[in-house]
C-alpha cells in the first residue's frame, strides 16, 4: 500500500525499508490520549526501533514515543505507553498467521493525518541480509549516476 496524494505525512521510516523488505502493508487506526494528537501533528514522534506484536486478538505498538505536548495541562500522556492500533478482525488474524511464521515482524512504515484522524501504515516485514542491503545500496547509486547523465547531457 502507498500513502494516498490527500494525506499530510507526519513522519516516514526510511531505515524500516531499508532493514526490512516489506512483503504487505496495512492502514491502521491508533487509540491515543488527548495531547498524543497534537504532538503528533507537532511531529514530536520517535520510532526507529518500534515494532507491533499480537496480543489477544488485538495489535499493540511498543517502543513508538510521543513526545509530551509542552501545552498540555498537569494531566498529561505517557510518552512510552504501548499504544493499540485499530484493524478489522479478519485483517488481525491473517497477520498473527505471518507473525507466527519464521521471519515475519511488524513495523511501522509512516505516520500521517487522513481527514484529520491519525493514520499508520504497518508493515509485514521480512528481514534482509547484508548482501541484500549492499545489493540496495549499489542500485541507488547507480539510478543517482543516470539521473545526474541525463541532467548533464539536457544542458
Amino acid at each position: 500500500m502507498s500513502i494516498p496524494e490527500n494525506v499530510k505525512v507526519v513522519a516516514l521510516n526510511r531505515r524500516a525499508r531499508f532493514d526490512y523488505s516489506v512483503e504487505d502493508s496495512f492502514e491502521c487506526g491508533i487509540v491515543l490520549q488527548g495531547s498524543e494528537v497534537k504532538s503528533i501533528k507537532e511531529g514530536k514522534i520517535s520510532f526507529p526501533d518500534a515494532y507491533g506484536e499480537v496480543r489477544d486478538a488485538e495489535i499493540w505498538l511498543k517502543n513508538f514515543r510521543i513526545s509530551e505536548y509542552v501545552f498540555s495541562s498537569t494531566f498529561g500522556h505517557d510518552p512510552d505507553r504501548p499504544k493499540k492500533l485499530l484493524l478489522h478482525a479478519q485483517e488481525i488474524k491473517r497477520i498473527n498467521r505471518k507473525v507466527r511464521e519464521k521471519g515475519f515482524t511488524l513495523v511501522p512504515l509512516s505516520v500521517y493525518l487522513k481527514r484529520g484522524l491519525v493514520k499508520i501504515e504497518l508493515g509485514l516485514c521480512k528481514g534482509k541480509k547484508a548482501y541484500d542491503k549492499r545489493a540496495d545500496i549499489k542500485e541507488r547509486d547507480v539510478e543517482r549516476d543516470l539521473r545526474r547523465e541525463f541532467r548533464l547531457k539536457e544542458w
